[in-house]
């Protein structure tokens, strides 16, 4: 552990956070390492089988509330927010037209894994060259609670629907964390200020958030769409309607949000038009044309038969057009029997609505 003086932490803070802001990340809370307070609400989820088949989280346990098990010797644990709300196609007008697939606005771009993750490298490098320090970087990389640790270091506070809120610019951000032995200064937790809203839980179009601070993630359209790898409940598919890669409706209808700002950093930009993509053209891709055209972004790693599989279920809720049939009679004979199932259950769906 590197010796700092309380002085001389203080200001290493102040310059984290200017060379934080140069490298495009909009604020920094710097906190400890104890969540011991978590862990309860923790194992109660992970008990109620709410992570669904993201067996990793069950695995890990409650690790995921302990930083200095991950990273021994972490002292302080240093959030950061990026936003990444993007100059693209209104969300309620795409959601609107379901001959248009809906993708998560975080999507629309380049993956920020590896561009989260770069840039907190180059600072954990700047604070090392100004004082060596033993240290780690993450974001969404590693088994921990990251809106709990941002909402403890004071940037933001846990929604009803468990994303992190600030009164400023709301929610559509990305977090990060440096893990180290720094015995910096620590930041002040901010007040709630959700109050009595259940906008987010109301909207939710498949009642995944069962309670106030609660998700189910099987039934959460994000998870269905991305993280589960089999076949999508035939019950809940009529409620994903035209959202083929994530869902944003509990952040659109947060009161918060109406203070988003366009993010600063021209990757999170749309890329191949996808903020307003016809469905029958996304559904046309070959397997060469998805990986050409996903990579770098977040829709590469759920490869093309579950994309194949999200937009046969949007077909299926949308009108019974010509192009729509055609598009899904062209896909009944596809080699993989996950798609060939719901382009199945879509002609069925489409026939029905046809009488």
């Amino acid at each position: 552990m590197a010796e700092v003086n309380a002085f001389y932490a203080a200001a290493l803070v102040a310059r984290i956070r200017q060379w934080a802001r140069e490298l495009g990340f909009d604020a920094v809370g710097v906190g400890g390492v104890d969540l011991s307070s978590a862990e309860s609400e923790l194992a109660d989820w992970l008990a109620a089988g709410f992570h669904g088949e993201m067996d990793y989280m069950a695995r890990h346990g409650m690790k995921r509330a302990r930083a200095d098990e991950l990273v021994p010797g972490t002292l302080r644990v240093i959030s950061f927010r990026m936003g990444y709300w993007p100059q693209a196609a209104a969300a309620a007008t795409v959601l609107a037209d379901p001959e248009c697939g809906y993708v998560s606005r975080y999507a629309l771009g380049r993956d920020y894994h590896k561009l989260m993750r770069n840039r907190l490298q180059k600072l954990a490098d700047r604070i090392s060259a100004e004082v060596p320090h033993q240290y780690r970087v993450f974001s969404d990389s590693a088994p921990i609670l990251e809106v709990e640790h941002a909402s403890r270091k004071g940037l933001g506070w846990r929604g009803k629907h468990t994303l992190l809120l600030d009164r400023a610019v709301g929610s559509w951000f990305f977090l990060g964390e440096i893990l180290t032995d720094l015995p910096l200064p620590m930041d002040e937790a901010l007040e709630p200020h959700c109050g009595r809203c259940t906008a987010c839980i109301d909207a939710c179009p498949t009642g995944a958030i069962v309670a106030p601070y609660t998700v189910d993630a099987r039934r959460c359209i994000s998870y269905l769409t991305i993280e589960l790898q089999g076949s999508i409940p035939a019950e809940l598919r009529p409620l994903l309607g035209n959202r083929i890669y994530g869902c944003d409706d509990c952040q659109l209808v947060c009161p918060w949000n109406r203070f988003a700002q366009v993010s600063r950093e021209p990757d999170f930009a749309p890329r191949h038009g996808l903020d307003s993509a016809k469905l029958v053209e996304l559904f046309a891709w070959t397997a060469a044309e998805f990986a050409a055209r996903t990579a770098g972004s977040p829709l590469y790693r759920i490869g093309h038969a579950r994309w194949l599989r999200n937009i046969a279920v949007a077909l299926g809720n949308g009108p019974a057009t010509a192009g729509a049939r055609a598009a899904l009679y062209a896909r009944a004979g596809d080699e993989d029997a996950m798609v060939r199932e719901h382009v199945a259950w879509a002609l069925a769906r489409l026939d029905a609505v046809a009488g």
